[in-house]
């Protein structure tokens, strides 16, 4: 028997020295360059006499001002280079303190470090002793992506008196079997990239549990309490996140077990794990205008309502606000996904077509081959790993193997919008025990490119569940169904496009390869060890007795959404230098104009007519603009872009 450890190999590669860096600055806002901010360095006492190391900024030395806490296990270091929530810089203006808090065991705070430190009771008594200070007014807020996410749930849950609200960013408290093995496949690249932020061993209780047991059941239960959470939460989400179903299903908890269900909300937009918290106009390949700063902009109008008394009308805003990607506009409703009007199937064809008709006679066999050791590559998608891209890319490179099923649909006369789960039912065989079948969704565009949208995997000895007693050998030659479900989507095919399904046996480094022996997956707990991998020969069955297909949640119109209509603002001149005017302002509002990586620069209350923006202070480059009416929640969005030339 040989073993053969193989470390995961990075699609399109970035030197780990570089991939480091980028994930270091992953949760910072970068501020201008050889700019530094000089905050106060503060220890915080913890109820067991340990103290953290902790950051302070405020806006004057005089004076008190409610205070934003962000806690990290990344370096609070990293925001000396700026704040989020578009300051900056610009502490001088700002209408909140920051105070950046390094998490229990981790840089600054590494001195405090005991033996499974309790997270959520450090947040409660940082909240605690930050409302006594003179500095603060007693209102205190918390803000942050991913992990600096999840620690507010637990800090929350602890309901610490003096904590006002929350914004959780691409980040759910609760663990579960299928966050990390989902359709039965440990997600690879995501182990690795854990085991480097937080040093997580190899063998660990995540691999060491493969199967669904009364393990998971107990990590389930105990993550999962939102009856305790009885703060108001922005929960911002992004449709090429890795979090996305977690972050609409603790959503939809909040506002069904909270002790304050109606006043949560969510913000769902089109932005990547890294790219949700700046909500920069670049996510993957795609642009999205419409969408930049977007995060930013909501986040400070939760703030503001909350934390300063700002009548901006938040409290008649929509529980759910969300970006339909194709259409590039934003949507209200009070729950997603939305009902649909209708499901639409698209059957799989031998000759590699899909359509909503299904050839009644005869089957085809459609050979499917699988070598582990040249899987099929990781081309974007919901990664996390910082040594892959991330986001919406074109997936040429898949699709020109021998080893990926591709099944074009016609081309579109009509739009069609998708909200929710696409569904993919397989009928397929394989001459070994156990492999995998992964699935890839993509719009092709006018242009040729297919454009990744979704992901899904499903390993075969998994097909009727994830216990011990559910697990099975495939038979060799016997057909077995299989329905895959994609994760929840917001986006419209438009008139033009084509929608494509990839059907391969791997995603690699995003899923663990399949050895394909229905051995042991994970031998000595490795996440990425072959021993002995076998060639797989698969096949997908189609038409006729085997119908496979792909099931749209589709719909034109939804009663209980409301468009909101995109209106591009006048600008002139444009391209500008020093100044800027807009015209036809419908009434008195405020104009924000944002970097391309979301970042507030500037803002001006403005009246109603022709305005004169000042931009003298913008450097040569491109901007967005968004105008914000006095109501602010209307039915329309006033965006534009900006060229600035010197």
């Amino acid at each position: 028997m040989t073993t053969k450890f193989t470390p995961f190999r990075p699609s399109r590669k970035i030197s780990w020295r570089s991939a480091i860096l980028f994930l270091l600055l992953l949760f910072s806002v970068a501020g201008a360059m050889g700019q530094v901010l000089q905050p106060q360095n503060i220890g915080i006492p913890m109820s067991d006499g340990k103290t953290l190391a902790a950051d302070l900024y405020l806006p004057s030395q005089s004076g008190s001002y409610p205070v934003v806490l962000i806690q990290t296990p990344y370096n609070k270091n990293l925001f000396h280079s700026g704040l989020p929530l578009g300051v900056g810089q610009d502490i001088g203006n700002s209408p909140y303190a920051f105070v950046v808090l390094d998490w229990r065991c981790f840089y600054g705070s590494l001195p405090a470090c005991t033996l499974n430190p309790d997270r959520g009771q450090d947040g409660y008594d940082a909240v605690e002793w930050i409302a006594a200070q003179a500095w603060c007014n007693g209102k205190v807020a918390t803000w942050g992506p991913s992990a600096l996410g999840n620690i507010q749930f637990q800090t929350a849950r602890k309901q610490p008196p003096h904590l006002v609200c929350a914004v959780p960013i691409v980040a759910s408290p609760h663990t579960h079997y299928h966050q990390y093995y989902p359709g039965g496949a440990l997600r690879t690249e995501y182990m690795e990239t854990l085991g480097f932020l937080f040093g997580i061993p190899g063998s660990n209780p995540i691999v060491n549990n493969p199967l669904y047991n009364f393990i998971w059941i107990a990590s389930e239960n105990l993550s999962m309490y939102p009856d305790e959470i009885a703060v108001p939460m922005l929960l911002i989400g992004g449709w090429f996140d890795h979090n996305t179903d977690d972050v609409i299903t603790m959503f939809d908890t909040l506002r069904t077990m909270s002790p304050v269900a109606s006043q949560h909300r969510l913000l769902m937009g089109p932005w990547t794990h890294s790219g949700a918290s700046g909500s920069p106009e670049q996510q993957g390949e795609l642009n999205f205008p419409q969408a930049a700063g977007w995060s930013v902009s909501v986040a400070n109008e939760f703030l503001a309502w909350h934390l300063l008394g700002d009548d901006n009308g938040w409290d008649q805003s929509a529980p759910v606000q969300y970006f339909q990607m194709g259409e590039n506009t934003w949507l209200n409703t009070d729950s997603y996904p939305p009902e649909a009007e209708a499901l639409t199937d698209f059957y799989l064809y031998e000759n590699f077509e899909m359509g909503t008709s299904l050839p009644s006679t005869g089957s085809a066999a459609l050979n499917l081959i699988y070598d582990p050791e040249n899987p099929s590559p990781t081309i974007g998608g919901k990664t996390l790993s910082p040594a892959l891209l991330q986001g919406p890319y074109d997936q040429a490179e898949v699709e020109s193997r021998n080893d990926a099923l591709v099944f074009t649909g016609p081309e579109l006369a009509e739009p069609l919008r998708v909200n929710g789960k696409i569904e993919v039912t397989l009928h397929v065989t394989s001459d070994r025990p156990d492999t995998d079948f992964a699935l890839r969704l993509t719009d092709v565009q006018p242009d040729g490119r297919s454009i990744l949208l979704g992901e899904a995997i499903q390993r075969m000895r998994f097909r009727n569940g994830y216990t011990v007693a559910d697990t099975a050998s495939m038979v060799p030659g016997e057909v077995y169904e299989i329905t895959m479900k994609f994760e929840n989507l917001a986006h419209t095919f438009l008139p033009g496009h084509k929608v494509r399904l990839i059907v391969t046996s791997s995603n690699y480094p995003r899923y663990n390869r399949n050895m394909n022996t229905g051995a042991e997956m994970y031998p000595n707990g490795n996440i990425d060890t072959l021993v002995n991998p076998l060639v797989a020969h698969n096949e997908l069955m189609v038409e006729g007795l085997f119908p496979s297909r792909m099931t749209l949640p589709a719909s034109m119109t939804t009663a209980v959404v409301e468009a909101h209509e995109v209106v591009q603002l006048e600008l002139f001149p444009n391209p500008a230098a020093g100044r800027v005017f807009l015209r036809n302002l419908p009434e008195d509002g405020t104009v924000q104009v944002f970097d391309l990586q979301g970042k507030v620069l500037l803002q001006k209350e403005v009246e109603a007519g022709d305005q004169r923006l000042e931009i003298g202070n913008l450097k040569s480059g491109r901007y967005l603009l968004r105008y914000l009416p006095e109501g602010k929640h209307t039915d329309k969005s006033y965006v534009g872009k900006l060229s600035v030339l010197w």
